[in-house]
C-alpha cells in the first residue's frame, strides 16, 4: 500500500497519467509497422493498467508502479527484462519513485536479481529508514520485503545481447535507440533507454517513477540519472510530478527533475516551457532526451529535443493515447 496522504475523492477532480518508454533518435524509416504496432500496444497496456488503478479511486503512487511494470516486464523496453548488458555481460537494473503529497522517495541501484525494480524502490521507500540501496544490499532488502526474485537469465535476450557485442567491437557505450551511435540494432530502432510515469490522482496527489537497464556496454558500476532524485524523478504537490529520459550524466550535472519543477514552483513558468529550458540546459552541455511533467491541475507537457520519443497519455475519459515521433500529436 502508499503512503499517500488521501481525503474523500472529488469525482470531478481530474485524473491523468503520462508515460515515456524513452527519447533518441527514432524516425518512421527505421521502424517497421510491425515494430511500431508492438511498441504502441505495450504503450497502450502500460496506459490501461494505471488508469484502472486512478479510476477505481486508487493513488498515484500505485498507479505509477502499475504503468511502469508492464514496461519493465516487456522485452521492447530497457528496463527489467529488455535490461541492456553491462561490459561484463550483467543486466544492472536502476529505479526509483517519489510520493508528491509526502515527498517520500526510494531508489534502487545496479541490481540484477530483481524482476520489477520499480516494486523495490517502493519497498524502500515505504519499508525502510533510506532513499536509495544499491547492488547486492537493495536485493537482499528486496528479498526480504517480498519482491520476486529471479535467475539474472530472466533478464538475456539474443536482441540485447547483440548489441552489447557491436559495441564491444566497436569500443562505444550505446545509448538504446541512439541511431548516430553507429551500432544500429538489427532492427534499427534504438533510443535512450529508460521508462518513466507520472501521475494525478482524485485526491489531488501527484507521483513520478523511472526504471532503467542504463548503457549498452557500461562499466565500473556506472549509473545515470534515473534512480537519482531531482535527477531522473521528481515529485512534488506544490509545482509538478517529473520522470527523464536521456543522457544520464548531464541529467544529474542539471538536477533535471528538480530543475523543471523549481521553475514551475518558484518561478511561476508554464510547464512546457520549463522542461523546453532544462532541455536547453542538458543541451548546452552536450546532452539529449526527454521530460514527461504533470501538475496537480491535470495540465501536462512531453518535451524532447531528439526525432522522437516514446510516450503516452490517459484521463478521464480512459482514451489511451500514444505517440513516437516528432510528428506526432501531443495531446
Amino acid at each position: 500500500m502508499t503512503t499517500q496522504i488521501s481525503s474523500t475523492p472529488d469525482d470531478h477532480s481530474p485524473i491523468r497519467l503520462i508515460i515515456h518508454g524513452g527519447a533518441g533518435a527514432i524516425k518512421r524509416n527505421r521502424l517497421t509497422a510491425e515494430r511500431e504496432q508492438a511498441y504502441r500496444q505495450v504503450l497502450a497496456e502500460s496506459l490501461t493498467a494505471g488508469h484502472a488503478v486512478l479510476k477505481a479511486g486508487g493513488g498515484s503512487i500505485d498507479a505509477v508502479i502499475a504503468a511502469i511494470v508492464v514496461m519493465e516486464d516487456s522485452p521492447l523496453f530497457n528496463a527489467g527484462k529488455g535490461a541492456v548488458f553491462s561490459h561484463e555481460g550483467r543486466n544492472e537494473l536502476d529505479a526509483s519513485i517519489m510520493d508528491g503529497a509526502t515527498r517520500m522517495a526510494g531508489a534502487i541501484a545496479g541490481v540484477t536479481t530483481i524482476r520489477n525494480p520499480i516494486r523495490a524502490a517502493h519497498a524502500v521507500m515505504t519499508q525502510s529508514k533510506h532513499v536509495m540501496l544499491i547492488g547486492q544490499g537493495a536485493e537482499a532488502f528486496a528479498a526480504g520485503h517480498g519482491m520476486e526474485i529471479v535467475d539474472p537469465s530472466y533478464f538475456y535476450t539474443q536482441h540485447r545481447w547483440d548489441q552489447l557485442q557491436k559495441a564491444i567491437a566497436k569500443e562505444q557505450v550505446v545509448r538504446d535507440h541512439d541511431m548516430d551511435s553507429g551500432t544500429p540494432s538489427p532492427d534499427g530502432d534504438e533510443k535512450h533507454g529508460t521508462v518513466g510515469a507520472v501521475a494525478l490522482d482524485r485526491y489531488g496527489n501527484l507521483a513520478a517513477g523511472t526504471s532503467t537497464g542504463g548503457l549498452t556496454n557500461k562499466r565500473y558500476g556506472r549509473v545515470g540519472d534515473s534512480p537519482i532524485i531531482g535527477a531522473g524523478t521528481y515529485a512534488d504537490n506544490r509545482s509538478v510530478a517529473v520522470s527523464a529520459t536521456g543522457s544520464g550524466e548531464m541529467f544529474i550535472q542539471t538536477a533535471a527533475a528538480f530543475n523543471t519543477a523549481a521553475q514551475v514552483r518558484l518561478q511561476q513558468i508554464p510547464l512546457a516551457e520549463a522542461a523546453d529550458r532544462t532541455l536547453a540546459e542538458v543541451a548546452a552541455l552536450g546532452g539529449d532526451g526527454g521530460l514527461i511533467v504533470l501538475d496537480a491541475q491535470g495540465r501536462f507537457a512531453m518535451h524532447f529535443n531528439t526525432s522522437g520519443m516514446f510516450r503516452g497519455s490517459i484521463g478521464d475519459d480512459g482514451i489511451a493515447r500514444t505517440g513516437i515521433f516528432s510528428d506526432d500529436v501531443d495531446y
